[in-house]
């Protein structure tokens, strides 16, 4: 690193990706905050600068000892060890030492008692919330959302008429016919474990989903302005139900609340859709796919005078981006969804949605919160 550089950093104070410390003396606490640089999006621990950003340098017996610090503590103190890379780099004021914490690659990472640590904003904090730590096990493949037990949905809460009418299109043979108990079916196709379906198997074929998982629906409302005005809205709806019903109803929601051109159409026709329908179908169905069910938060959509928003909770997986998504580039979260939604929705899971979406309509961005863990699609209207 560039002495030029090290100095713009300390001058923008400390972030996500960049931790400040005057000294360190704690092997442990020293490996709490590459912890959570690992379990994050990696970063660059400074030491010899206050948090106030005041350079207090360090001296060659300081610069010997940390080294020796920071590689007792990626190596015994963090599990899995890490791997951290030291620069020594001198400045007026004495020595800076800057460790370079990459993204972990075998998250989730804990230190020796057990605890995982996680950022947040500039500051550490202990992992203790249940669906924090799946999305970290989720983001190392570990575990994918769509899998887990819903605990409360058993075969009694099968729809069996739409399962077996999908089984039956899909296999050729009627569900009755076929030799396998029910149970071992569900098992065997991954809906269900034990007689319990998980959350892929109650979001494609459950009965009374809306009350059994609330919060895994699609919420609409469209407002007369460019906000969001709780008191003053045209249209609202949730949108409830197995996967297909909820992609229906929203999609329906959409186009109902887009304007229409007549672009030299008769006087009673109803228009040209102002968007293309392709758009919110590539862009609903990618919501419902791709979104972590590991967080209890509804998809939103929000339609405004200037604009459509679609806003999925999680954001991007691993090491995607918002220009490689655009590229056509995919990571499939939730395997099993994804796997039966190309017998059931408008989805080819070849990570072209978005693409097409794109070469449809050109006034979409996409915009990710890695703080407020959502990934937002802003649709311009003309």
């Amino acid at each position: 690193m560039e002495t030029s550089e090290l100095l713009e950093i300390i001058a923008r104070d400390e972030d996500s990706k960049h931790q400040f410390k005057a000294n360190i003396t704690n092997d442990a606490s020293l490996a709490q905050e590459m912890i959570a640089f690992s379990n994050a999006l990696g970063g660059i621990l400074i030491i010899g600068v206050s948090d106030e950003g005041t350079i207090s340098g360090l001296t060659r017996q300081d610069v010997g000892r940390l080294n020796s610090l920071i590689s007792n503590a990626a190596s015994q103190q963090v599990r899995p060890a890490i791997n951290p890379i030291t620069e020594n780099i001198k400045l007026d004021n004495g020595l800076v030492i800057v460790v370079h914490i990459p993204k972990g690659i075998s998250k989730p990472y804990m230190d020796k008692n057990g605890v995982i640590w996680v950022k947040s904003g500039a500051d550490k904090r202990k992992a203790t919330a249940r669906e924090e730590i799946q999305r970290i096990f989720q983001s190392a493949g570990l575990f994918h959302g769509d899998e887990v037990s819903t605990s409360t949905m058993t075969m009694a809460d099968l729809d069996n008429r739409s399962f077996s009418d999908f089984y039956e299109k899909q296999y050729k043979e009627k569900l009755e016919d076929q030799a396998l108990p029910l149970k071992q079916l569900l098992d065997n196709l991954n809906l269900s474990k034990d007689g319990i379906l998980n959350i892929a198997g109650a979001l494609l074929f459950g009965k009374n989903v809306a009350l059994k998982l609330p919060a895994f629906i699609i919420k609409c409302v469209t407002y007369p302005n460019t906000k969001i005005d709780e008191d003053n809205y045209i249209d609202s709806q949730d949108m409830t139900g197995v996967l297909k019903n909820v992609f229906d109803d929203t999609l329906g929601f959409v186009l109902r609340n887009i304007k229409r051109k007549q672009q030299g159409q008769g006087v009673n026709s109803l228009g040209r859709l102002a968007i293309p329908k392709i758009v919110f179908e590539e862009l609903i169905v990618n919501a419902l796919i791709h979104r972590d069910y590991s967080i209890s938060a509804p998809v939103k959509v929000f339609i405004f005078s200037d604009r459509v928003e679609i806003i999925s909770p999680g954001h991007l997986p691993n090491n995607l981006t918002i220009e490689n998504i655009k590229q056509g580039n995919s990571n499939i979260r939730n395997p099993i969804l994804a796997s039966f939604a190309t017998k059931i929705l408008p989805y080819r899971g070849l990570g072209s949605g978005i693409r097409r979406a794109i070469e449809a309509y050109k006034c979409i961005e996409f915009f990710e919160d890695r703080d407020g863990n959502s990934l937002k699609v802003v649709i311009d209207k003309d």
